[in-house]
């Protein structure tokens, strides 16, 4: 089975002028959870075809018959899980932002905000250090994040990890600062978090910045941008 290489754009909605609404992008869902080992190696097949032809030829080209060729299998057995290229996509971003997530969550605490302002700048240097190579060591990890932002159908899946990621940083923030202004501290680690994935993205564009060097100076704005919420009264 064949399928478009492309999406359709997005059109005005009449109902509400400053808002557009997607129309037939791809349905992203999962058709079922393997369950017996035979079905997870073959999910897993799948998946980890996918990601080495992202690498090879492209989001464009990608086709699910490529990945039936790469993983040794029939159209139908992929048509069990995913319905398109782009539910396998976004299942393999979830994968990436999951792993990603995860490497956030300890270290977003009231305890990790109250530092000084050379340590929280050394520190979310650090995290985005950690969070750079385990994308980069993740299967298509580069390509995914990519994918991410270029292709219209896993847009929202990004919009909705960075909303999660904001939730998780905004409530220790404001444990460790309640007298702060909790709509500036939502739009300004919302505006980090997008900052921190660009020169991500810069770093996998250039691969002759020195990634420790980003880090430090992405870090250095986002925190003297934090601070200044510190000492809000």
């Amino acid at each position: 089975m064949n399928e478009p290489n492309s999406v359709a754009d997005t059109a005005a909605n009449p109902a509400s002028q400053d808002k557009l609404v997607p129309r037939n992008l791809p349905d992203l869902r999962q058709k079922k959870v393997p369950s017996q080992q035979r079905a997870v190696e073959t999910f897993e097949r799948i998946l980890a075809a996918c990601g080495d032809l992202l690498g090879e030829v492209g989001i464009e080209r990608l086709s699910t018959n490529l990945v039936c060729q790469r993983a040794g299998i029939s159209p139908p057995a992929l048509y069990q899980y995913f319905p398109n290229k782009y539910a396998i996509l976004c299942e393999l971003a979830e994968r990436l932002m999951r792993s990603q997530n995860a490497l956030l969550t300890p270290w977003a605490t009231a305890q990790t905000w109250r530092l000084p302002e050379p340590e929280l700048a050394a520190s979310i240097a650090d995290l985005f250090i950690r969070t750079l190579q385990l994308t980069e060591q993740m299967p298509a990890g580069i390509w995914i994040t990519r994918a991410l932002r270029a292709v219209p159908t896993l847009q929202e899946v990004r919009h909705s990890s960075h909303e999660l990621v904001t939730d998780l940083l905004v409530h220790p923030f404001m444990q460790a600062y309640p007298q702060a202004d909790q709509a500036e501290v939502r739009l300004t680690l919302r505006l980090g978090i997008d900052a921190l994935y660009a020169a991500q993205e810069l770093l996998f564009d250039n691969p002759r910045l020195d990634p420790r060097a980003v880090a430090r100076t992405m870090a250095a704005m986002v925190t003297g941008q934090l601070v200044k919420l510190r000492q809000s009264e």
